[in-house]
């Protein structure tokens, strides 16, 4: 199961970070022993919501890998390669279980109906990526709207939750989810660059895997801008290995990769724009913790696997 985590354990990082980083006492006159209570109190719930996202995400992963009958996982057998595609759905419904039977011990009725939308959105996504029409395939704002739901609503309505939790204002919990909604978009965009550029053995997986299992991304779309004729190419599908030579050709040709990192380098700028709109701190461990979300925006696009 760990390697279910291993690569997305930035989540729970990145959750508790967010919490530090909006966690600033509300009355300097609070005697600091009920602080430093209320603070470990706070600092529990919100480190719930981190693992709570960690379940959720994990359940994703084991019921995609079904769905998409994968036999790897980073490089090692899948759940459901291993021992069977029954037994890792359920593997995948009990943490989904776990994760509302803590949920709902958090007691909080917003935080709750708030993730609660999150498996909700996760089916939606999946629904439109097997569903789509012909029009829909080469369609951008389709594309990012079902990456939203796909991925980028879990640790947006995550990074809300714990803004929630704290006590902030609308605002505050308004520009949280804006970090996390373009931090995940930046990393999902930025694995469509990936999936042509990288490795198999950076990677964990073939290269060229989502086109491969007819899945449409970024860079083809950017490159179908440029090139209206790969568009028919696009509606015939990628069955026969002649399509996707033929797409990986056009995408060459494009600049398809390139607009796909500056698309991401927007929405990480936009991550960066909702920490930096936070009111000034001087508390050291809110700084650090700001810095480091800051940092992870610029890690996101870096990286190489």
């Amino acid at each position: 199961m760990l390697v279910y985590m291993e690569r997305d354990y930035w989540h729970f990082q990145d959750l508790l970070l967010m919490a530090t980083a909006l966690n600033m006492h509300s009355s300097e006159s609070t005697a600091d022993g009920v602080i430093n209570s209320l603070s470990k109190e706070l600092r529990s719930r919100q480190q719930c919501i981190a693992e709570i996202t960690e379940m959720i995400h994990v359940a994703s992963l084991l019921h995609d890998d079904v769905l998409d009958d994968a036999g790897t996982r980073r490089r090692v057998g899948s759940l459901n390669f291993v021992m069977g595609n029954k037994l890792s759905v359920l593997a995948g419904d009990f943490l989904l279980s776990r994760a509302y039977v803590a949920l709902a011990s958090l007691k909080n009725t917003e935080v709750v109906t708030l993730l609660a939308t999150v498996v909700e959105h996760l089916v939606t996504g999946e629904t439109m990526q097997m569903t789509t029409s012909a029009e829909q395939r080469c369609s951008m704002e389709y594309y990012l709207q079902k990456t939203y739901y796909k991925t980028a609503s879990l640790i947006s309505k995550s990074c809300k939750a714990i803004a929630l939790l704290a006590g902030q204002t609308a605002e505050v919990s308004q520009l949280a989810y804006n970090y996390g909604r373009n931090l995940e978009l930046a990393y999902q965009l930025i694995d469509d660059v990936l999936d042509f550029t990288g490795t198999s053995a950076t990677l964990g997986k073939g290269s060229l895997s989502d086109i491969r299992h007819g899945i449409v991304t970024a860079p083809i779309l950017f490159a179908i801008e440029e090139f209206p004729q790969l568009q028919a190419i696009v509606h015939e599908g990628f069955d026969d290995p002649a399509n996707v030579d033929v797409a990986l050709d056009y995408v060459g040709k494009s600049q398809g990769i390139e607009r796909t990192r500056e698309l991401a380098a927007e929405h990480a700028h936009r991550a960066v724009e909702a920490i930096e709109a936070l009111s000034k701190s001087d508390d050291e461990d809110v700084r650090i913790s700001r810095r480091a979300l800051l940092d992870l925006t610029q890690r996101v696009l870096a990286r190489t696997k």
